[in-house]
């Protein structure tokens, strides 16, 4: 799936089941000591799929530890996002001389609870949502929002190591597989204030993805772009 919404060069790995057999890296498994069985299995085999990824790059087995707000610490000279939802795990990497950042998300095609949207959604958004289901209610429209913020997130904190809360990204949605997200972070960002991204909805599954290009703010993703 993430073939769909990423550059050529971006190296991606997933699994739509959780492998048998695979081993962590000690400070990998001082992470999640205490984890519940599902908490590790995704923990376990998203690591699997970036490990996987970092080897096409011609890295060498590397621990992936959280920093204090979950995201993944990268060898040298990588960027990269991870992902995980029930029924799928991916991770995508790339050089830092091609990206600055990369930011994926899933999410199953299901709608979200009324109270979460309240909480993720501007009334702008809200709007929006309305006309997006009106015109393909097919998919899960609230829930492709909740997915487009969080790969915005994702994108956001490793270029800044900022936070960015739901309701300072105004996501736009477009039914040909694109997204917009402007950025109102506080105090302003004097380079970040736009990402734009590509969305899929296939095998009861919705992914968002963002790359920021090295030298660019942000990216519409050209799929004839080589390494």
């Amino acid at each position: 799936m993430l073939d769909q919404v990423l550059p050529l060069c971006v190296v991606t790995a997933e699994a739509f089941h959780d492998p048998a057999h695979v081993v962590l890296f000690r400070r990998e498994n001082a992470v999640i000591r205490s984890a519940i069985g599902k908490r590790r299995r995704e923990f376990t085999t998203v690591r699997w799929c970036a490990r996987h990824a970092l080897a096409r790059l011609g890295e060498d087995p590397h621990p992936l530890l959280p920093d204090e707000r979950g995201a993944p610490k990268w060898p040298d000279g990588i960027v990269g996002s991870m992902t995980h939802c029930e029924g799928y795990r991916a991770a995508a990497v790339a050089r830092t001389r091609d990206y600055r950042a990369i930011g994926i998300d899933a999410e199953p095609d299901q709608a979200v609870p009324p109270t979460v949207l309240e909480t993720v959604a501007l009334p702008a958004e809200l709007r929006r949502l309305s006309a997006l289901r009106e015109a393909g209610p097919q998919i899960s429209w609230d829930r492709l929002l909740f997915t487009a913020k969080e790969a915005v997130y994702k994108t956001w904190y490793p270029l800044t190591r900022r936070p960015l809360g739901f309701h300072q990204a105004d996501i736009g949605i477009l039914h040909d597989g694109t997204f917009t997200a402007h950025l109102y972070a506080s105090p302003p960002h004097p380079v970040l204030d736009r990402f734009v991204g590509r969305w899929t909805a296939d095998r009861g599954l919705l992914l968002a993805a963002i790359t920021v290009p090295t030298g660019e703010q942000s990216s519409v993703h050209d799929r004839t772009r080589t390494a």
